[in-house]
């Protein structure tokens, strides 16, 4: 594609089955939270315009939506989202919604870099999401997210069903699925590398995320 233009309630109420069902699901979580510095997605993207490229566009009057399609490759600020089919909307305040979604084999992409870094966060993705009023990003159906220095140097990875960034927060989740199961994982489990701290290639600033569980990305993601 054209470059220029991706609580635990500790009550007794609860059965035993429920507490380690959650247990599980907090665990599973925690490592993403220190999966980079503490820092947050470019403030100023949310004020860019955003531009569009792709081979053919449609505008639904009746649903307000735009349909762009064919090697599509959108940008706002350091955002970039590439993906065979982008529809967007806007909401009567301003925000813009995008969702990317692709077929035959492709994946869509997403890009966007951290404030005060030389550092990057993208993903690919059947289907990616984009939310500008809570600058959230959903990766769905066979996802990765990797956290780049710069643009060529691979600090961590994340590899899920269904990934979440929160942009404002820098905070992470990953879901399981079967569509990320293979060899050596049949259940489809997240699968993270994370590099340490003190050796390799290193953030050029920041110190360690605190590990707390999110008050604000709860549900299904998909809703």
């Amino acid at each position: 594609m054209n470059e220029s233009f991706p609580r635990f309630d500790t009550g007794c109420v609860r059965t035993l089955s429920a507490c380690r069902a959650g247990l599980a699901a907090l665990l599973l979580a925690l490592p993403l939270f220190g999966f980079a510095p503490l820092a947050h997605a470019e403030r100023a993207d949310k004020d860019k315009p955003l531009n569009i490229e792709a081979d053919n566009m449609t505008y639904d009057d009746l649903k307000q939506v735009n349909i762009f399609t064919g090697h599509v490759v959108a940008t706002k600020g350091t955002i970039v989202i590439k993906a065979d089919r982008v529809e967007v909307t806007q909401d009567p305040q301003g925000y813009q919604y995008a969702t990317g979604t692709s077929s035959g084999g492709n994946l869509s992409y997403f890009r966007q870099k951290r404030e005060g870094l030389d550092e990057y966060v993208e993903g690919t993705a059947v289907r990616i999401d984009y939310d500008g009023k809570q600058d959230l990003t959903t990766l769905t159906t066979n996802a990765t997210v990797n956290r780049l220095q710069g643009l060529s140097t691979l600090m961590d990875t994340v590899h899920g069903s269904v990934i979440t960034y929160d942009g404002q927060n820098d905070f992470y989740t990953a879901k399981a699925g079967k569509d990320v199961a293979g060899p050596g994982n049949p259940n489809g489990r997240v699968r993270a590398m994370l590099s340490p701290r003190n050796g390799g290639a290193a953030p050029l600033t920041g110190a360690s995320a605190t590990l707390v569980p999110s008050t604000t990305i709860k549900g299904n993601p998909n809703q």
